[in-house]
């Protein structure tokens, strides 16, 4: 098991399907693992060239992250990403890009903590199992 995996195992949704996967996170583990896109890098690059260079500076940066829609996630990852994510997960459209809105400035925030985008080796080996514990409370 390698250790996207194992981050993703970590990450279990609460309540009646104690032990499920959480669909969301597993999607924004994706995202932020698909080295055929560039990672995190190529995630935060893809928002900026869509209009989102504000939000996603301040999810970098330090102070608060400003929000963003589910509509301008779809919008910067593209229809086409958002429906296989959709279908991947069983979750709705809508359902994923809302929940995308709502984890990936959070998750971004947490995984740039000093202002700074990780290199590949520090992403890879121990910020992505940080994850679980920043949504398992």
């Amino acid at each position: 098991m390698g250790l996207l995996d194992q981050a993703m195992g970590a990450m279990s949704g609460k309540g009646a399907q104690q032990g499920a996967q959480n669909p969301i996170m597993s999607a924004v583990l994706g995202l932020i693992g698909d080295q055929q896109t560039g990672g995190l890098a190529g995630l935060i690059q893809r928002f900026q060239q869509n209009g989102l260079g504000d939000q996603v500076a301040s999810w970098v940066g330090p102070g608060q992250n400003l929000p963003v829609s589910g509509g301008q996630i779809e919008e910067a990852l593209g229809s086409e990403k958002v429906e296989q994510l959709a279908q991947t997960s069983g979750c709705s459209r809508e359902q994923v890009s809302n929940g995308l809105a709502e984890t990936l400035p959070q998750v971004i925030d947490r995984l740039t903590p000093d202002g700074q985008l990780p290199d590949g080796d520090a992403l890879t080996s121990g910020k992505l199992g940080a994850l679980g514990k920043l949504f398992s409370h």
